[in-house]
């Protein structure tokens, strides 16, 4: 139990400096939002009004998760420390923080995703649908997309990577 406690802990170190290192064109960077509603209109012919509303919806999500992966980072942060520390108990007590923070972004991104579907057509709905299973979602946020992380990593041509 101890090895795998240790193994799940040098995972997450190795991987948080990628999970960090976001440029303008991230999720969470400068034309993220703009670049996940135009591909929804092209994909889906969104109405102008859907636009708005799904932009609306996008900057509410981005201001949000800003704040969670500032928190996100901290939470690694301890937990390097206390790695380096040899502190279990401070570990153990990182790893519930970044446990329960994953917990609500990706309750958070579920959200973003029923708000939008709730503005679709039917048609628009399944090709939604659609979208997010060619992305290896299965569904609104679902586990198993490209990178084995809870939103998927940039794939091919015109993926549109993680916060769609």
């Amino acid at each position: 139990m101890k090895k795998a406690a240790i193994a799940l802990l040098v995972a997450c170190i190795c991987s948080a400096p990628a999970a960090f290192a976001q440029g303008p064109d991230a999720p969470g960077g400068g034309n993220g939002v703009q670049r996940r509603v135009a591909l929804l209109a092209e994909r889906l012919s969104l109405t102008s009004a859907q636009q708005t509303e799904i932009t609306a919806i996008l900057n509410s999500a981005d201001a949000n998760s800003s704040t969670s992966r500032a928190s996100m980072k901290a939470a690694h942060d301890s937990l390097n420390a206390a790695a380096q520390a040899g502190d279990p108990a401070a570990m153990e007590q990182a790893a519930t923080t970044i446990g329960s923070l994953t917990a609500q972004s990706t309750l958070a991104r579920a959200k973003t995703d029923a708000a939008i579907y709730k503005l679709l057509t039917p048609d628009q709905r399944t090709k939604y649908s659609q979208m997010q299973q060619d992305m290896g979602r299965g569904g609104p946020r679902g586990r198993g997309g490209r990178g084995g992380d809870e939103g998927g990593g940039a794939g091919g041509p015109g993926d549109p990577g993680p916060g769609l």
